[in-house]
């Protein structure tokens, strides 16, 4: 399923791309804009490119063919070593993240790049705070939600 979004389905968008991310009005009152449904994914596409997707919680969520143009999520830095198993879908254990910001709070989105070229990788929830992310020295810190190679990529 395909459909053009109407003026009010871009207000609500850039309502909560602006409580989440603090982008004010990135979706265009004239811009061509579709909502898709297929493949079990349901993602917006601008000019033909998908932008923003749907998670399974509903929450609006930057693709990284976005965040390739425009870095709207802190980053988390990985080793070169874990690029290969965070951009097939793995969670980002602590030990292969490079650098973190304290600030940083529970939940929040993140884009995880590699330290080498700082490109993304993948969009992740932090499983706890920057605070503590520093003083833990294993686990899990970064849920994957999105990365290359996964569905929503391949669109």
């Amino acid at each position: 399923m395909r459909r053009q979004l109407s003026k009010n389905d871009k207000e609500a968008i850039n309502a909560a791309l602006a409580t989440r991310f603090g982008v004010e009005e990135f979706l265009q009152k004239k811009q061509p804009a579709e909502l898709v449904e297929e493949d079990g994914l349901k993602y917006i596409t601008i000019e033909g490119v998908p932008t923003l997707f749907y998670g399974a919680d509903g929450s609006v969520y930057p693709t990284l063919k976005l965040l390739l143009k425009h870095q709207l999520l802190p980053a988390i830095p990985v080793d070169m070593g874990a690029v290969k198993f965070v951009t097939s879908g793995a969670d980002v254990m602590r030990p292969g993240i490079k650098a973190i910001d304290v600030t940083l709070k529970k939940d929040q989105l993140v884009c995880v790049v590699d330290e080498k070229h700082n490109k993304p990788l993948a969009v992740g929830i932090m499983l706890m705070s920057g605070e503590d992310a520093t003083k833990a020295t294993s686990g899990k810190t970064v849920k994957n939600v999105h990365w290359i190679g996964d569905k929503m990529w391949q669109k």
